[in-house]
């Protein structure tokens, strides 16, 4: 199903806008880098620090789309009718009972919460391709709250499955509570308590718990203080699940029927992974990225914060005007992006790399913040990316008129030889 099929319910629209904005998922690139990330389908990885402001992020990384649950969808039926085809492939140990359906499914999840009123608005049974889920608007006499609740298979070895149950970096993300911690059975839990907008315009709040179990289910749950989780009146001061009741639910021995009949490599795809995914380019150094920006900043410069992951790191830096953001992308094999993003760009010198620069706004929406970019890439395909902002992070007013570096000091940096060195 396209992430744009408006059939979808409101929760997995935010879970998909989530994985667009692998970009606001998680790690903040350029508008650019979104789009070569689009384009090749490899390369940039899942950035769920950034989008976890915005929801159930993480699921919309392992294939859950969209049902909108209709009257009537409930009375036998694991799918509502604007759900495409069940998934044919089941275990050997579910094809003898049939998988719980969309009914069983909403039934348990409302047995599990709190006394009040639940009002389901959309639910899958675990024989659908895009994997059970419920969701809905619960009311304990305080307040409308939306909440819900989605399941699927991952690889709890994977890359993944440990990025979408650690805790965000708080300079990029901000949250009032999150916690990421290991059970005694060996599944990772991560609990969080956020805000459904980054530049917290609306003060939505946003509390979900996420759990990769030790035997590859995934289970994550959202609430939010409002009956939506966008564009809605906040009702309440907080969501009503506290993190403990959130733990409980994703945690419950009730959920293990629904999970057993998942089917296994729907399509497949490898656990955690996407349908058709192929083996990526090996990623740099996060550490050599990090020591390599801090070895170009110019003479003055004080780093006061530093962070990243795989192939991109930020600085935080201090010229002596205020402090700014410096990020970088260090991106090898990425040639085949240069007819797209880099067609009117300009070339070195001495002809090995292509350059093109940008000065807007920031990518976050908050006002006064700008964000300069320099964009290479070299003939061996290796693409470095820095941007400067006129702020200390990526969630925060100006805290200066302009970025610590200009965009000649940024090309400077993003051509520099420095980063052949970077080892892959």
């Amino acid at each position: 199903m396209s992430v744009d099929d408006d059939s979808r319910t409101p929760l997995e629209q935010h879970l998909a806008e989530a994985l667009r904005e692998t970009g606001d998922t998680f790690r903040p690139d350029t508008l650019a880098l979104t789009q070569a990330g689009h384009t090749r389908g490899r390369r940039l990885r899942y950035r769920r620090r950034a989008a976890i402001t915005g929801g159930v992020a993480a699921i919309a990384a392992v294939g859950v789309g969209g049902a909108l649950l209709v009257p009537g969808a409930l009375d036998g039926g694991d799918r509502s009718p604007a759900a495409g085809p069940a998934a044919s492939s089941r275990s050997a140990a579910t094809a003898k009972t049939p998988a719980p359906g969309a009914r069983e499914v909403a039934k348990v999840f409302k047995s599990l919460l709190p006394q009040g009123k639940f009002k389901l608005e959309s639910a899958r049974g675990s024989a659908d391709e895009l994997g059970p889920m419920a969701s809905g608007v619960f009311d304990d006499g305080h307040g409308k709250a939306a909440m819900g609740i989605s399941f699927s298979r991952i690889d709890p070895d994977s890359e993944q499955a440990r990025e979408m149950t650690e805790c965000p970096d708080n300079t990029l993300v901000e949250y009032d509570f999150c916690s990421s911690k290991t059970l005694p059975d060996g599944s990772q839990l991560m609990l969080f308590k956020g805000y459904e907008y980054p530049d917290r315009r609306v003060d939505t709040k946003n509390w979900r718990a996420t759990l990769v179990r030790d035997d590859g289910y995934l289970i994550d749950m959202s609430e939010w203080n409002a009956a939506a989780e966008k564009d809605s009146p906040i009702t309440r001061p907080n969501p009503p699940l506290s993190v403990a009741q959130l733990q409980s639910v994703v945690t419950a021995k009730e959920w293990q029927r629904t999970l057993q009949a998942i089917p296994k490599d729907p399509k497949g795809m490898k656990p955690g992974g996407t349908p058709g995914q192929t083996e990526a380019p090996p990623a740099a150094d996060n550490a050599k990225i990090s020591a390599t920006l801090a070895g170009l900043l110019p003479k003055g410069f004080k780093v006061t914060d530093r962070g990243g992951d795989g192939e991109w790191a930020y600085l935080v830096v201090d010229d002596g005007d205020g402090k700014s953001y410096v990020q970088v992308n260090v991106q090898p094999g990425m040639d085949d992006v240069a007819g797209e993003l880099f067609k009117d760009a300009e070339t070195t010198p001495d002809g090995t790399t292509l350059f093109t620069t940008r000065q807007g706004p920031g990518d976050k929406g908050i006002e006064g913040v700008q964000m300069w970019t320099a964009d290479t890439l070299r003939q061996d395909g290796l693409r470095v990316v820095v941007s400067a902002f006129n702020a200390a992070d990526q969630k925060s007013a100006p805290s200066r008129e302009t970025p610590a570096l200009n965009l000649r000091a940024l090309v400077e940096i993003a051509t520099s030889k420095a980063w052949l060195k970077v080892g892959a």
